[in-house]
């Protein structure tokens, strides 16, 4: 299996605004770009960091970006007291960055049972970004945490016209198709590099590579071998070297398909 140069490669959630990114960051796009790696998305976690998350996107760099409120970033941005306001403002904020042609998704948001959050006002901020993506017709990033069941009840009631990911897919093959059939990519990074991860591992060699994309979530998330080290975008190679390596394929396989599934997904040309 060859590493070829003419590989290309679409890392579909990267937080590259993050301070960890600050010291080097236009060197290592231009790393990125140099080994294949020519389009990311950068999700949201909270309106503070928008205007630089927006900003990194400027010109034809392949760099996009989502609008989202994360459920670990909850507090400080959205409280039960006057909770109908609060999502009114949100949802109005999102549909504004949503017209921006570089905005090509909305998220990341979603349930996450693993932290100690309110489980009602997840849902109810979830239910808003719903609500953006019905309206402005782009696809959703999903983070999703221990809360599948409560995830896809709540999916059921919210049908998207162009889906969207599930971010770092860590389940069973069923759970996996069940997302599928809603229109729902599914998220595949670092995970898959440590065999404790079995069951992903099996999920992935027998999902349709259609509905697979790949993704670092750098910094975060390291890769099996880089504890203690920066997560980084160059990684995305290594995680479709695995994915093929699981599914018996090519990464030549591997590179092409996913990133064809990732533009077709956000509707990108180029």
């Amino acid at each position: 299996m060859s590493d070829n140069d003419s590989l290309e490669f679409f890392d579909t959630h990267c937080h590259f605004d993050f301070e960890d990114f600050d010291a080097d960051r236009e060197e290592l796009w231009r790393n990125c770009r140099a080994q294949g790696i020519r389009h990311m998305l950068i999700p949201g976690v909270q309106p503070e960091q928008w205007p630089r998350m927006r900003d990194l996107c400027t010109g034809d760099n392949g760099i996009y970006f989502a609008a989202g409120l994360h459920p670990c970033w909850l507090q400080g941005n959205v409280s039960r007291q006057d909770l109908q306001q609060q999502l009114t403002q949100l949802k109005k904020e999102l549909l504004n960055l949503a017209q921006l042609p570089e905005c090509i998704a909305i998220g990341e948001c979603g349930l996450d049972q693993f932290i100690d959050g309110d489980e009602i006002l997840q849902e109810a901020v979830l239910t808003a970004h719903l609500e953006v993506a019905q309206t402005s017709g782009k696809p959703i990033i999903l983070h999703c945490r221990r809360a599948h069941n409560a995830m896809l009840r709540t999916l059921k009631n919210y049908p998207l016209e162009r889906g969207g990911i599930l971010h770092a897919y860590s389940g069973s093959r069923e759970q996996a198709e069940q997302y599928w059939k809603m229109g729902f990519s599914l998220g595949i990074g670092g995970t898959i590099t440590y065999e404790r991860a079995n069951k992903t591992r099996m999920a992935v060699k027998e999902l349709s590579l259609e509905s697979l994309v790949l993704e670092t979530d750098a910094p975060d998330m390291p890769l099996h071998g880089h504890h203690g080290k920066r997560n980084t975008p160059l990684q995305i190679r290594e995680v479709a070297r695995t994915l093929a390596e699981l599914r018996n394929e090519s990464i030549e396989l591997i590179a092409q398909q996913t990133t064809v599934n990732a533009k077709k997904l956000f509707q990108l040309s180029h």
